[in-house]
């Protein structure tokens, strides 16, 4: 399987972060039109694409899950978490128009830096002039974030501009029963209504959770069930 050009910079995709390993609740047209623009041998109708939601609503799973597809359809894909990388200056996104895909997480941590934006703003033309693919994500709308530089602001809300929906109740407890049967586990519902009732509710603690849970039923070679989950957990 090919695999996505990394930076030398510590930047590494989280191999769970798949399409497959998604559940998109009422996002599932979001998902529809990110898996044509992520296979390199379709041909979307738009080649840039805004996502922005709020903390836990999958963005950067999303982005990430993108890169891997572009990947294994034989493209070449970047995956850029904006708020890690700041300290390499704006030179960073010299000659990222090469890419197949270039996904930009986090483009809240560029709002107000007037170098950063002036190359954002170079290198989007780069990639139109290229007919390349773009991704990027930030937690509010192209024209809610505090940009001061307003052709940036034009170009952001140029292409398909997606809200993310955080998913309800109903809605984690799929994905949680998604996640656990990609790793071999059966979770039953009642299971799954259980964790949500005593345990944190946000994304990644129910994540961590699932994880501690996949390595006390391995090594017990115990099923998931509420006695066995209150007793590992602690509830």
């Amino acid at each position: 399987m090919a695999q996505p050009m990394q930076l030398p910079l510590g930047v590494k995709l989280r191999d769970e972060a798949t399409f497959d390993n998604y559940y998109p609740g009422s996002n599932a047209g979001v998902l529809a039109a990110l898996q044509v623009l992520a296979d390199v041998q379709s041909a979307p109708a738009e080649l840039y694409i805004y996502l922005w939601g709020a903390s836990g609503s999958g963005r950067s799973h999303l982005l990430q899950a993108a890169c891997h597809r572009m990947a294994e359809t034989g493209g070449l894909a970047m995956y850029l978490p904006l708020a890690e990388l700041l300290d390499h200056g704006p030179g960073l996104l010299e000659g990222m128009e090469q890419f197949d895909l270039l996904c930009l997480d986090e483009l809240d941590a560029l709002a107000g830096r007037e170098e950063w934006e002036e190359a954002l703003f170079h290198l989007y033309n780069r990639i139109q002039q290229r007919q390349g693919r773009l991704l990027i994500a930030a937690a509010a709308a192209p024209r809610a974030l505090p940009l001061q530089l307003p052709d940036l602001v034009s170009r952001l809300g140029w292409g398909l501009v997606f809200q993310l929906q955080v998913l309800d109740d109903e809605g984690k407890q799929q994905m949680l029963k998604l996640r656990a049967e990609r790793r071999g586990l059966q979770m039953p519902d009642e299971v799954a209504r259980y964790i949500l009732s005593r345990g944190a509710r946000g994304m990644s603690e129910l994540f961590s959770a699932l994880e501690q849970l996949d390595q006390a039923s391995l090594q017990a070679q115990h099923r998931l069930t509420i006695p066995f989950v209150k007793r590992v957990m602690g509830w």
